[in-house]
């Protein structure tokens, strides 16, 4: 299952950061042009002035060419993963920092791996494109879809609900960050942890992403174990790990 899903990941990595599959092969860091490539994953508005992923070989930094003799002179003698540490991080910030860039947290994410049997532990009901546009604004809900209103780049496709009577237990939800590409995010409500929702959800989002011909995906912060756990439940494995620049948050509130 997973190479299956591992060789469509690097396609779509391609595109999305602007250089060859047989570029995540290579010994050698990879530095290259920041560009809008039709089919790519969209997370900010414009040209990505910084973004830079690992596969845990060497790694792969699309920028503004400004930035590239920097780039060149900061990957040198850097293993490609290590880039990732933060020491290497802080350096690579206060290069952005003269730029009105800085560094965003890394994103860890996930692929499925195999096959998990979702036993009929919660009643659910599925909901599909404008049948979840009443949950916009819904604070409850920050992760399974897009908060607070819909994002136009990245549609919510499908959301599955566990409740409990007429109460919501939690939700996961997926959207299509590029085509055929969905990512699955979960949110239980506090009340309802630690009974195996997220889990259970999750498992069943990722099997109808699956049954469609899609590519499930997960994407969590590096300290949010429980996250993690949810997705290594689900039949996911950590797979990339990636990161970005984006406009410092002092220039933002100041109004520069």
């Amino acid at each position: 299952m997973f190479k299956k899903y591992y060789e469509r990941l690097l396609k779509q990595l391609a595109i999305d950061y602007n250089c060859s599959v047989e570029d995540f092969y290579s010994k050698d860091n990879i530095i290259t042009v920041s560009a809008l490539n039709d089919g790519r994953r969209s997370y900010s508005p414009g040209k990505p002035f910084l973004q830079m992923m690992t596969l845990g070989g060497n790694t792969i930094i699309m920028a503004d060419e400004c930035l590239h003799e920097f780039l060149r002179n900061f990957t040198r003698e850097v293993e490609g993963h290590h880039l990732f540490e933060f020491d290497n991080l802080t350096r690579l910030n206060e290069e952005l920092k003269k730029y009105g860039y800085q560094m965003n947290p890394t994103h860890h994410m996930f692929l499925p791996c195999r096959e998990v049997k979702a036993s009929e532990s919660f009643q659910v009901r599925w909901l599909y494109d404008s049948e979840i546009d009443k949950f916009y604004g819904d604070k409850r809900f920050p992760n399974a879809i897009s908060f607070p209103e819909p994002c136009p780049v990245r549609p919510d496709r499908i959301v599955v609900i566990a409740i409990d009577g007429d109460n919501i237990m939690g939700m996961a939800g997926c959207s299509e960050d590029a085509p055929h590409f969905q990512q699955i995010g979960i949110d239980v409500l506090p009340e309802y942890r630690s009974r195996g929702i997220g889990s259970y959800l999750v498992t069943l989002l990722k099997d109808k992403i699956i049954e469609m011909g899609d590519v499930p995906f997960y994407g969590t912060a590096a300290a949010n174990t429980r996250s993690q756990n949810i997705a290594i439940n689900s039949g996911f494995r950590p797979t990339w790990v990636e990161t970005e620049a984006h406009v410092r948050r002092d220039i933002v509130s100041n109004g520069e």
